[in-house]
């Protein structure tokens, strides 16, 4: 094929290429494949390469090896297969690499301070010497040190990059596994690249089954099969399952990795001596399988729980009746039999579960058992899954709530609970809002924390989607009958003329909502659009102009567009894109900072994506971006969370996304005063009625539904969703049996 200069080159034959970056046209956030123009010596003009480039930015001196190619639409492009950076031997060189953002603490103009004192030495100064760059104005001990720091790991990492780039792996997880493993991350990922699967977050059992391919490993390998069991159980605990059949997973083994079942059985045997797997007999399911810590805690889940239901609280002398008397006479309120029965219950019980949909009156009942109790000196702690459950836990009760990780004392360092059977909390009663949350690992943390002599009140609406988390805890301690549970149904006045909550309990029962008067409706409506590029554009009216002028909400702060998927003309990735475009584009005099594709610009709404106990933020948490700083020590997005000002560098981006538009999923423990759910046969797949009803129900002022008649009708319809494979509630029942 004709490459540069007229040559011809084999589909085998590798050609290297070396030059400076000039820029970057176009690079993916995700899979990071670039297209970048590259100016290399004695040539006129500047080449086109496209590949996966490590973040390389504009100045960077890079050695490549690739194939030359012709594209139809684009012409003559040098196609990557390695990428390295060259360290350079110039000053003007040794400015650029070191300002290029690629070593942490060095932005352009320190860089430049740098070098003119140091010259060509510069490199040499920083490995060997680094107490030497004190000499230079505004850099100190630390700082010293961080930089050296990071020079080496770039170096490092370099080396891994070329290597697992080689075998088909994308810089972003490149990266990833050199923060696991560092320097030793080739030689481990040679030895059993299917670690990878287990080791690195972002890397699934396919990208290392990829790269154990290319070195070699036979699809054969009895590693392979092991390494395919686990993952198998892994991707069944994302969906939120705590086991499977066993014949049901070999038979998923066999079709996704294309072996043999008895291979796949042959590995299960070699697995669960090993203690990673426990098998055991449940029922009529027969022999299951369990990743070892979701069996563990589920049996220690079962098992507090059982010692927290046998052992009596001590005695409280609180006449019910006068108590809820005095309450309601306090409040100005008339509570329901009911609500009675609810606070009766967990003033005489040990273990409580109150559960119902909305405007039932929750809330009430826990303000008056906290008010009942604080009379009797009580120490009574108040805690929900999310931060954003437990503020609204706190504005409702007017007082302190916490995180269950709060609660219990996470301790990031160690991965663990300071707060457990060793530790418990010093406690009486422990109330948990929002406990549909709690997945089966947290809740076994929790469970093993409260001491014997406290009661527990699980508050939440078992009809909502179930936690992200596998387990479904809620329902299962509720389906055990092994403890007292009041179940609420009645809809005050108040909460009844709202035809938000009418229309969520309609939809509960089956029933389309009630559209016919959405026109006149105060706070429910829907539109109808049969197509999605029509409800799509809708749904941007709707959020620039038609909700701030009618209710002067404001669409960042105050709306929340919930959709089922993630892909799709209304799915979050596409509405994103358009809401931002629409809701906030670029502006002279708006900071902003480009990562790819994603640009994170002032005013940006924002979720963060995963648990950073450092940070002290959450998965799920929302807020904006308030600052884009560009200084010596680099590039960063700061956030406002809840309050708080919290940086983001450069390389922990991928934990922040865009969130104009999130999934239902992500909205579970939250209230948004106004939320907008599209409605679309091209969700079909996920149109589920616990899922129209878990977003209806995060609407607190207004809801409003943009699609079509028949994709809301398969909502309503469809209420056969697929049972977790759970026995906490048979292990409950067994727990508490007399008999034992």
């Amino acid at each position: 094929m004709p490459g540069l200069g007229g040559h011809s080159q084999s589909s085998s034959e590798l050609t290297p290429l070396e030059g400076s970056i000039e820029r970057v046209v176009y690079e993916d956030p995700e899979s990071r494949f670039a297209v970048a123009r590259l100016r290399v010596v004695k040539k006129p003009e500047a080449v086109t390469i496209v590949g996966h480039l490590l973040g390389m930015q504009a100045g960077s001196q890079v050695r490549l090896l690739g194939r030359w190619t012709v594209d139809k639409k684009y012409g003559e492009q040098f196609r990557v297969e390695t990428c390295q950076q060259v360290v350079p031997a110039t000053v003007a060189g040794i400015e650029k690499y070191l300002g290029s953002g690629l070593i942490p603490g060095i932005g352009p103009e320190l860089a430049k301070r740098i070098v003119s004192f140091f010259g060509t030495a510069t490199l040499e100064v920083i490995e060997n010497q680094p107490d030497r760059l004190t000499e230079v104005e505004g850099i100190g001990r630390v700082r010293a040190s961080r930089i050296q720091k990071g020079l080496t790991e770039h170096k490092e990492l370099q080396e891994v990059m070329v290597f697992l780039q080689g075998h088909g792996v994308s810089p972003s997880q490149a990266v990833r596994i050199y923060k696991q493993y560092g320097k030793a991350a080739i030689s481990l990922v040679r030895e059993n690249p299917y670690r990878l699967a287990l080791d690195v977050w972002g890397i699934g059992f396919k990208t290392a089954d990829a790269i154990a391919r290319k070195l070699g490993i036979d699809k054969a390998s009895p590693a392979r099969a092991e390494a395919g069991i686990l993952h198998q159980l892994g991707e069944l605990a994302e969906e939120g399952h705590v086991h499977v059949p066993e014949h049901e997973l070999v038979a998923q083994v066999e079709r996704e990795l294309d072996i043999d079942p008895a291979m796949a059985r042959g590995a299960v045997e070699r697995l669960a001596p090993t203690g990673r797997v426990v098998r055991e007999v449940l029922g009529e399911r027969g022999e299951c399988l369990s990743l070892r810590a979701l069996w563990d805690a589920e049996v220690r889940a079962a098992a507090s729980l059982a010692r927290l239901i046998e052992n009596p609280a001590p005695p409280v002398a609180i006449s019910v009746d006068k108590a809820i008397a005095w309450f309601e006479k306090e409040q100005q309120v008339e509570l329901a039999a009911q609500q009675k029965e609810a606070i009766r219950a967990t003033i005489q019980e040990k273990v409580v579960v109150i559960t119902g949909g909305p405007g039932v009156g929750k809330t009430t009942i826990v303000n008056a058992i906290l008010c009942i109790l604080a009379k009797k000196g009580c120490r009574v702690a108040l805690a929900a899954p999310t931060g954003r459950a437990a503020k609204r836990l706190a504005e409702a009760t007017s007082r302190t709530a916490m995180t269950l990780h709060r609660l219990l004392e996470f301790n990031p360092r160690g991965g663990r609970f300071e707060r457990n059977e060793a530790s418990p909390l010093d406690v009486d009663m422990v109330v948990v809002d929002e406990a549909s949350m709690v997945d089966v690992l947290l809740a076994a943390s929790l469970l093993a924390a409260i001491p014997s002599h406290a009661k527990v009140v699980l508050v939440g609406d078992v009809d909502q989607l179930p936690s992200v988390g596998p387990g479904r805890v809620l329902a299962d301690v509720i389906a055990s009958r092994a403890v007292t549970v009041v179940q609420l149904t009645e809809v005050f006045r108040q909460a009844a003329q709202s035809a938000i909550v009418t229309n969520a309990h309609r939809i509960h029962r089956g029933e389309l909502p009630n559209v016919a008067t959405g026109e006149t409706a105060s706070d429910f409506y829907f539109i109808e659009r049969d197509e999605p590029k029509d409800v799509l554009n809708v749904l941007l009216a709707l959020l620039a102009e038609r909700i701030p002028k009618r209710f002067g909400l404001d669409p960042a702060r105050d709306v929340q567009v919930l959709t089922p998927m993630h892909r799709g003309d209304v799915g979050s990735q596409n509405l994103n894109r358009a809401l931002q475009a629409r809701l906030n584009p670029p502006r002279p005099g708006v900071a902003e900072l480009t990562r790819g594709q994603r640009v994170f610009r002032v005013g940006d709404k924002v979720m963060q994506v995963r648990n950073d106990y450092d940070k002290e933020v959450f998965n799920g948490d929302i807020g904006l971006v308030t600052d884009v700083v560009k200084d010596d020590e680099g590039e960063q997005v700061v956030v406002e969370l809840d309050g708080r000002q919290v940086p983001y560098a450069v390389d922990e981006l991928d934990c922040l996304v865009h969130a104009y538009a999130v999934t239902v999923h992500k909205s579970q423990g939250s209230e948004y005063p106004a939320v907008v759910i599209p409605v679309v046969t091209q969700h079909f797949l996920l149109l589920q009625r616990n899922l129209l009803y878990t977003a209806v129900t995060r609407g607190k002022k207004l809801v409003v539904l943009v699609g079509s008649r028949k994709a809301l009708g398969i909502a309503v319809r469809t209420d056969d969703t697929r049972l977790r494979w759970t026995w906490l509630a048979a292990r409950l029942r067994e727990a508490c049996s007399p008999q034992k």
